[in-house]
C-alpha cells in the first residue's frame, strides 16, 4: 500500500488553474502529473474514487492504494472485523474487499461440524472421515458428555462413547445381565461372557470345552461323572451318556446301568432292549433262571 501520487501546497507565484485558468497564486493548489490545478478542480476531475466508500478522495484526505485500487486511509479496515489495516498485513478478496490476516485464515479453515466455527492453526481437533470438530465439541451422543480424543463408536450419524454404547447396543450376558464389550459366546442363541459360562462345581471356564447342562447348570466332563451322574450298577463307574462308550442308559428299579453293562449274570448275554428276568436282585436273560 502506497501513498498518492500528487503534491499538495500553496501557490507562491503565479500560475493559473489548469483546468479552470482562475489564478492560483497564495491559493491551495495541487500538482498531479505536471499540472497544477485548484482544489475544487482536484476534487471534481482528477481525485480517485475510494473504492469503500465510492466518493472522491480530496486533497485533504490521506490516499492509500493497491494495484489500482485506492482507498480514503479511513476506509482501509477489514471487511469482516473493520480493524484498520494501515501499516498491517491484508488480504485483497472477493469483490476488492480487503481482510486482515486474522479474519482470512479463519475464513479459510475448516469449520467444526458440532459448533460449525472455524478451527484455527493450534486447535486441538478431532477428525474422522473427513469430518472435523473443536475437541470440545466432539461429544457423546447418547450422554453428551465430551469425547474429545477418547474412543468412540460410530453409529450412521452419531457417535457414542464406550459406556453409551455398551448399554444401548451391545448384547446383554445371559448370566450377569451386563454388556458383553469384546469376546464372549453363544449357547443355545443365548450370549455368554466367557468368564460367565462356568462349570457349576469347578468353576473353570467352558467356552471351547465339553460340558453337560443339568437343569439349567453346566459342568464340565470331570465334574458330572464325579457329582452328577448316576453310577453303573453293573461296573460302578459313572454313566455319562455322549462322553465315552456307549450312548444308551438302561433303567430298572431305581437302578441304572450302561446299555453295555446291562447283561445276564449267568451267561453274560447283552440284555438292553431284549427280555429279562431279575431273580433275587440279579439279572437274567430268560433261558437261565430255568437252569437255575
Amino acid at each position: 500500500v502506497g501513498p498518492g501520487s500528487y503534491t499538495v501546497g500553496t501557490m507562491s507565484e503565479r500560475f493559473d488553474c489548469h483546468y479552470c485558468r482562475d489564478p492560483l497564486q497564495g491559493k491551495k493548489y495541487v500538482q498531479k502529473e505536471g499540472r497544477h490545478c485548484c482544489v475544487k478542480c482536484f476534487e471534481k476531475i482528477c481525485a480517485n474514487t475510494c473504492i469503500e466508500c465510492k466518493k472522491p478522495i480530496g486533497a485533504d484526505s490521506k490516499e492509500l492504494h493497491f494495484k489500482n485500487r485506492y482507498w480514503h486511509d479511513n476506509c482501509f479496515r477489514c471487511f469482516k472485523c473493520y480493524t484498520s489495516l494501515v501499516n498491517e498485513p491484508f488480504m485483497l478478496r472477493e469483490n476488492n474487499k480487503v481482510w486482515c490476516s486474522n479474519c482470512t485464515a479463519a475464513e479459510d479453515a475448516p469449520r467444526c461440524k458440532g459448533c460449525f466455527k472455524p478451527i484455527i492453526a493450534g486447535d486441538q481437533n478431532v477428525e474422522y472421515k473427513k469430518m472435523v470438530w473443536h475437541k470440545d465439541c466432539f461429544t457423546c451422543s447418547q450422554c453428551k458428555q465430551v469425547i474429545g480424543s477418547g474412543s468412540f463408536f460410530p453409529k450412521g450419524d452419531d457417535f457414542y462413547c464406550v459406556s453409551c454404547h455398551e448399554h444401548k447396543f451391545a448384547k446383554t450376558c445371559a448370566k450377569c445381565k451386563n454388556p458383553i464389550t469384546s469376546g464372549g459366546l453363544t449357547y443355545q442363541e443365548q450370549p455368554w461372557h466367557s468368564e460367565c459360562f462356568i462349570c457349576s462345581n469347578c468353576k473353570k471356564q467352558l467356552g471351547g470345552k465339553r460340558f453337560t447342562a443339568v437343569e439349567d447348570q453346566f459342568y464340565c466332563v470331570e465334574c458330572y461323572k464325579e457329582c452328577v451322574a448316576k453310577k453303573c450298577a453293573g461296573c460302578k463307574n459313572p454313566i455319562t451318556a455322549g462322553f465315552g462308550r456307549g450312548t444308551s442308559v438302561v433303567n430298572y428299579e431305581d437302578e441304572s446301568w450302561h446299555d453295555y453293562c446291562f447283561k445276564c449274570t449267568k451267561c453274560a448275554r447283552g440284555l438292553a432292549n431284549k427280555r429279562f428276568v431279575c431273580h433275587n436282585g440279579k439279572i437274567y436273560c430268560a433261558e437261565c433262571p430255568k437252569r437255575l
